[in-house]
């Protein structure tokens, strides 16, 4: 780097060409590729639509397998057939070509092209040349070209869309003609057989009607299914029946054991005697038992929570309520009548009087279930003595149905059977190739398109460039210094690659910072140039003797260089052995961990929300001894609540402490207020001006908007061309 020898208040420039170079106009067009292209596309548009207004002559083709069919039992080597089949195809020929089947393709035509007519497509005399060509397709066989079973249909017309739906229609009435062909065929071949079917169909409807007649009828689906399901219920009843029984016969035997108990005891059997005397005492004891008898019937149908169940119990308890008071009345009549007779009952034991009643209800109980379960039984031999007649009905009905089935079943395999047969006869249409967009016989329109191809970016150039030039673009240094009113810092030219790939020379003499495994000191590349250290000296001398501590970068509009530039300003103030901080204060669209391929993951919105200043080091990284990185950290949601913060103005002032000088890289002005956020918490600003690329309009609005802060001024970026040799 060469020698700077500056006094205070100097202002160092370097003298860079003023004039509009051949290189602007790359520039403007580069700026406005969007109105070269859409001028090209509208200019070629419009020749190819000129183009497709002439009206070529188009052609459509398709193309048609005719096969002759061969008879079932037939070999295809008949000389006969074959020969036969050969002699058709001239009439199939001729059947493709009738004014027939071309009337029905106008017919359908009609709706797309309702003037068109048969002699459109068929030909107006048969001398002229026909716009329908049926032609057959020869294959070579050795030396000789013979006839092949493919037929070529064309049709020429001026619309290619036109030429395609003609042949469309066509197909499509080959298609029909070929179905209905076939299906005349059937008909007079299946005549008897279609006859039949329906009278064989109704006879099978008429049969299933009967046996649905008989299930409604009958309620049943399947009687024997149905027979054997109540012979089971059957056997299931006798069982409970017999089981019921069975415990019947011991309650019995219980019953005269306790007479025979009752009896041992005299003082019961003079109680018994009397009570059994006693005509009201043997009324309320049959009621009851009735009462019971019929609780325990009623109980097989329905549940304890029924209101019949429910007052059969209460008829029950007040009829025991009063069989008790007629058995102590009967006692006091006793007491009274004999002292002897009263002592004989005081000895009785009352658990024998209950016991003794409670084998009678048992008993009544299963009388009573024994009554129900012979009830049921002779319903269901009742029932059961039905299904005879009703499984001879059904074995009736139902073969006579499956007989119908299989009658009709074999007439429609005997109709198929016969169709294959017919089928077998006469020619076979398949479409090998369906109809094609109709290409132009001719190339005229090639030129058109031709001429819109190369006029369209000429005419697109030529609008660009006006574009250009009313937009008063700014194209030399001179011109960003008169519009924006600002001190000219310098003029940094484009630099090539070999001179951004400029290494940044060791500054061993500042001792032993160690930098992060990531970034190593011999692989830090940095933009370096003469023009660089021109910049930064000229913003240190503008407020001698007190230098800039924290400057912040930005530019009008995105895409001028502002990150390049701060990255250089770094170098040249580690040029002039002083330590610097990058901040990427950019939090919507961060560069310049990209750029020097740092990690992003932690930078200043991280930091701006870490209210502590204890670890603010683990998030700087080092790239120079002399130069740390603060990066952008990752996008937050509210970008201008945390610039607006006091940490953010905390944090310049901590680092104007710690460093010699702290660099902010800030968004660009127009578009956003995170600029101006920043900026009032800078020493100065610093502007960034694309020549060739920023409008004299952008520059005005981005300086009215900092023009109440202090705005350092303007740096010109891209003037003229720089190599290295």
């Amino acid at each position: 780097m060469a020698n700077i020898s500056l006094q205070q208040g100097q202002f160092v420039t370097n003298s860079l060409p003023n004039t509009v170079k051949f290189r602007n106009i790359s520039k403007i067009l580069l700026r406005r590729r969007f109105i070269v292209l859409g001028v090209s596309c509208v200019v070629m548009s419009v020749t190819s639509l000129v183009a497709m207004t002439h009206k070529p002559t188009y052609k459509s083709h398709m193309q048609i397998l005719i096969t002759p069919n061969i008879a079932e039992g037939v070999g295809v080597t008949n000389g006969v057939n074959s020969q036969l089949a050969i002699e058709q195809y001239s009439v199939q020929k001729n059947l493709m070509q009738s004014s027939k089947l071309i009337d029905k393709a106008v017919r359908l035509l009609h709706f797309d092209y309702p003037s068109i007519t048969t002699e459109d497509i068929k030909g107006k005399t048969e001398d002229s040349k026909s716009p329908l060509q049926v032609r057959q397709l020869e294959i070579k066989q050795g030396t000789n070209l013979v006839s092949s079973p493919v037929w070529e249909i064309s049709f020429e017309g001026n619309d290619p869309l036109k030429t395609q739906k003609v042949l469309l229609a066509l197909q499509k009435v080959y298609q029909d003609y070929n179905v209905e062909r076939r299906q005349e065929q059937l008909n007079q071949g299946l005549a008897f057989i279609n006859t039949r079917l329906p009278v064989i169909k109704q006879q099978v409807r008429q049969a299933e009607k009967k046996l649905e007649q008989f299930r409604k009828k009958h309620n049943v689906l399947d009687p024997e299914l149905q027979s054997q399901l109540l012979i089971k219920s059957l056997a299931e009843t006798q069982k409970q029946l017999q089981t019921t029984r069975t415990q019947l016969q011991d309650i019995r035997t219980r019953y005269q054991n306790l007479e025979e108990k009752i009896a041992v005891a005299s003082e019961e059997a003079m109680t018994s005697m009397r009570i059994a005397q006693s005509s009201r005492y043997r009324t309320l004891t049959s009621e009851l038992q009735k009462t019971e008898q019929a609780l325990a019937k009623e109980q097989l149908r329905y549940t304890d929570d029924s209101p019949v169940i429910q007052s059969l119990q209460q008829q029950r308890q007040s009829q025991l309520k009063l069989v008790q008071q007629e058995l102590n009345r009967l006692t006091a009549e006793i007491k009274a009548e004999s002292i002897q007779i009263q002592s004989h009952l005081v000895g009785v034991e009352p658990s024998l009087v209950e016991e003794f009643i409670q084998v009678q209800t048992i008993g009544s109980e299963l009388t009573a279930n024994e009554k129900r379960l012979v009830e049921s039984e002779q319903q269901i031999r009742s029932q059961l003595s039905k299904y005879p007649s009703l499984i001879a009905e059904y074995q009736r009905l139902l073969p006579e149905v499956e007989t119908q089935r299989k009658t009709l079943e074999q007439m429609l395999q005997a109709q198929q059977s016969m169709g294959m047969k017919i089928a077998h006869g006469g020619f076979d249409w398949h479409f090998l190739e369906e109809p094609t967009l109709g290409t132009s016989v001719s190339n005229d329109r090639f030129w058109l398109i031709v001429v819109g191809m190369i006029s369209g970016p000429i005419f697109g150039v030529v609008l660009a460039l006006m574009w250009g030039m009313r937009h008063r673009i700014i194209h030399s240094a001179q011109d960003l210094h008169r519009v924006s009113n600002l001190r000219l810092l310098g003029a940094v030219p484009k630099l090539a690659p070999r001179i951004m790939e400029k290494r940044l020379p060791s500054l061993s003499w500042l001792g032993g910072r160690s930098l992060t495994p990531a970034v190593e000191e011999d692989n830090v590349w940095l933009p370096c140039h003469e023009t660089l250290d021109i910049v930064y000296q000229n913003t240190q001398i503008l407020k001698s003797p007190f230098s800039f501590k924290s400057v912040m970068m930005t530019s009008a509009i995105p895409g001028e260089g502002r990150t390049t530039l701060a990255l250089g300003l770094a170098a040249s103030a580690a040029h002039m052995h002083k330590r610097v901080l990058l901040i990427d204060a950019n939090l919507r669209s961060p560069k310049l961990h990209k750029i020097l391929q740092l990690s992003n993951d932690w930078g200043l919105s991280l930091l701006l929300l870490d209210e502590t200043n204890t670890e603010i080091h683990e998030y700087i990284q080092p790239i120079h001894p002399s130069i740390d990185i603060l990066t952008a950290g990752p996008t937050p949601e509210d970008a201008v609540e945390l610039l607006s913060s006091q940490r953010l103005k905390d944090l310049i002032e901590l680092f104007e402490e710690t460093y010699d000088l702290v660099l902010i890289d800030a968004p660009p002005i127009l578009g956003t207020v995170d600029s101006r956020i920043i900026a009032s918490y800078c020493n100065g600003i610093i502007m960034v001006g694309r020549i060739g690329w920023v409008t004299q309009t952008e520059i005005t609005q981005a300086v009215e908007s900092l023009n109440s802060l202090n705005l350092v001024g303007i740096i010109a970026n891209e003037v003229g061309s720089y190599h290295v040799g």
